[in-house]
């Protein structure tokens, strides 16, 4: 009997010191979420407040639909190309002429009916609908056309998965329309691309439709003056 108390206090003081350690897993990933959710709201969208997380029910949302792994296969005949070069001005950086990204800005009146939202499928980052083909087109056509302008590319996903996996699926996003813009002859120089995973949500619900909604690209412009 001696023994089996002993084995239960020991039992019990285990299972305290895992719940303990939880917790504070738990309230610090609440920190950081609300930290890097504040941060990008800052340098994308200003105007626009950041969502407190309450619970766990709140940062996580429902897991409805199974995850699919991203596909090698996709990377190397999709969306990788070695060939498109990286931009060779960082935005704000020291001596660069292209200012960081909280001056670009989204774009407004009849540029925001060019450069509309792309949206893609669960954990895709290819495009599946001519609809969108034609967006980069156009967006392509236009950016040839205005050879000062400059974007910023952003891939975003839904609540759904880890961070991680959502940050490297949103640069996916982003960089596969940046490859589509390059090859429609837009200059890679002028086109910058960032992913927010799953912090900036379009859309703050828990559904399905929600979902569709955060699973996007979105731009933003910025015009260089006194050029030619």
């Amino acid at each position: 009997m001696k023994k089996y108390s002993w084995m239960l206090i020991g039992t019990a003081l285990l299972l305290s010191g895992c719940q303990n350690s939880s917790n504070t897993v738990w309230e610090d990933t609440k920190t950081m979420g609300r930290y890097i959710h504040r941060k990008s709201q800052l340098l994308w969208k200003q105007d626009v407040d950041s969502r407190m997380i309450d619970s766990e029910e709140d940062f996580t949302g429902p897991q409805e639909e199974e995850y699919l792994p991203l596909r090698d296969e996709d990377l190397k005949t999709q969306f990788a190309d070695l060939s498109i070069p990286q931009p060779k001005e960082i935005p704000g950086g020291i001596g660069s002429t292209i200012p960081s990204i909280e001056h670009f800005v989204k774009p407004t009146s009849h540029l925001a009916t060019l450069f509309k939202n792309i949206h893609f499928n669960t954990d895709e980052h290819v495009l599946r609908s001519k609809e969108y083909y034609q967006v980069v087109a156009n967006i392509a056509e236009h950016m040839k056309k205005n050879p000062n302008l400059y974007v910023f590319v952003s891939g975003h996903c839904d609540e759904r998965a880890s961070e991680a996996y959502n940050l490297a699926l949103g640069t996916r996003r982003a960089n596969t329309i940046r490859n589509l813009l390059v090859k429609r002859g837009v200059n890679p120089n002028h086109i910058y691309t960032i992913s927010f995973g799953k912090e900036m949500p379009d859309d703050l619900g828990h559904t399905p439709e929600a979902w569709a909604k955060n699973r996007r690209v979105e731009f933003k412009i910025f015009e260089k003056k006194g050029t030619k």
